[in-house]
């Protein structure tokens, strides 16, 4: 049976921006980065602190993944922080734009969402 999600497979558009982000903004962990030359493409494998893994891709010519309104499909990501209005403010010290911090009607616990270099919605939420 299913133990938990391994990894999450991002492609990226411009990869030192998206490494930059992932890396120095978010803080993963790079485990390893690999330049794959017959697709001209680089694979950057990051961990977060719970052992879970992003795998950010760069490939040429991708088309754009609809995102507004919601396109059907993974509608986004989300990380697990201990207090969002933290997050939110580091997030806003580094030129990310953040969105109003809501609360879970059904939880009510603090959440908001800001986006990745290539406009991937990106949701913090409170343990």
């Amino acid at each position: 049976m299913l133990k938990g999600i391994h990894h999450v497979a991002i492609i990226c558009s411009d990869y030192e921006k998206s490494k930059h982000f992932y890396t120095n903004i978010l803080n993963l962990e790079i485990i390893a980065e690999n330049y794959r030359q017959q697709r001209d493409s680089y694979k950057l494998d990051l961990r977060l602190p719970d052992g879970s893994q992003i795998e950010l891709f760069s490939f040429v010519d991708r088309p754009p993944r609809p995102s507004y309104p919601e396109a059907l499909g993974l509608r986004h990501l989300a990380f697990s922080v201990d207090c969002v209005a933290s997050m939110s403010d580091y997030l806003i010290s580094q030129n990310i734009e953040v969105e109003e911090i809501r609360v879970d009607e059904y939880t009510n616990r603090k959440f908001t969402f800001f986006n990745d270099p290539d406009g991937l919605p990106l949701e913090i939420y409170e343990n």
